[in-house]
């Protein structure tokens, strides 16, 4: 059996990889830092684990049977904070560790999570092969500079590495200060959602999509970056404006009510031809699909308060 490590695995990707992967071939060794409730069955045990604490990493492994595959989600994303902050080099070094430890206790394949901030942003289109990469934050540095020691990492081990790009999502456990559920949550409530002119063109979707793609790249043995996405140019004001007309509240969204971040670029699009040619994988969600679904779980939570 394969035998699958999954890190941040209660968090907002991690959450929706975890309802996949409990139901596939796989046994799932889940890893997050706040176990809460969480039950251990016949396909998923689960760990409380601090990775940034080497200690605790090495023993974890101790306690964990020839793991084959690592999907490494976790990492500080923390509204507002992340750009910049030092735990990014923390994170870059539990990561290694993490990776070390994987391969000597016989793993063969990972895939890590990178971010769309590695790439030069004002280019539009972001391709793999070809694309200027950024080194203007340190989230984004750290990142970049992740992906090409795993990269050596892997050619001097003999393991495969993917190392997945993400762009823009929504979906379920959002932090709510994003703008999708920042702008349901103002609707809900009856205030206005106070938005930019909306002009800005971003790749986004839906979270369970980004999930499901994540799945599909464990299953292949595709090396290297690749982009997931959806691969569709959205206009800012049609993703809010399709908010307000699915809560029959279109008059509360107001674009051009503040302004947009000086310098913002006005295209952020991944390429996806090799995530759809490589892989064989595309999105199963519209954005209209995602947006009921996502509109939908806040209400619960709502209701739930």
């Amino acid at each position: 059996m394969k035998k699958i490590i999954v890190t941040g695995a209660n968090g907002f990707v991690g959450k929706q990889v975890m309802e996949l992967l409990q139901h596939s071939e796989y046994h799932v060794y889940a890893l997050t830092s706040h176990i809460g409730n969480k039950q251990n069955s016949e396909r998923v045990t689960w760990f409380e684990v601090n990775l940034l604490d080497e200690r605790q990493i090495t023993a974890l492994f101790d306690q964990l049977e020839a793991p084959t595959h690592l999907l490494h989600l976790a990492w500080d994303t923390t509204p507002g904070l992340y750009w910049n902050s030092a735990t990014n080099f923390q994170w870059v070094k539990a990561t290694l560790s993490l990776v070390d430890l994987f391969c000597a206790a016989g793993g063969g394949r990972i895939v890590a999570v990178g971010t769309c901030a590695e790439y030069d942003l004002n280019a539009g289109i972001c391709r793999e092969d070809d694309s200027a990469l950024a080194y203007t934050t340190m989230y984004g540095s750290c990142k970049n500079a992740l992906q090409h020691m795993l990269s050596v990492y892997a050619q001097t081990h003999a393991i495969s590495v993917s190392w997945a790009r993400l762009f823009y999502m929504y979906g379920p456990h959002e932090h709510p200060s994003r703008l999708v559920p920042s702008v349901i949550q103002s609707l809900m409530q009856g205030v206005t959602a106070d938005c930019s002119h909306g002009k800005q063109i971003r790749d986004y979707m839906y979270v369970k999509d980004v999930a499901s793609a994540l799945v599909a790249l464990l299953e292949s043995d595709l090396n290297g970056p690749i982009n997931v996405a959806s691969g569709i140019p959205y206009l800012l004001k049609d993703i809010v404006n399709e908010i307000g007309e699915l809560m029959k509240k279109p008059d509360l969204v107001r674009l051009n009510a503040i302004r947009s971040p000086e310098g913002e670029p006005p295209i952020i699009l991944a390429d996806m031809k090799k995530m759809t040619n490589l892989v064989g994988w595309k999105p199963s969600y519209s954005l209209k699909e995602g947006l009921i679904e996502t509109i939908e779980w806040w209400r619960k939570q709502e209701i739930t308060r």
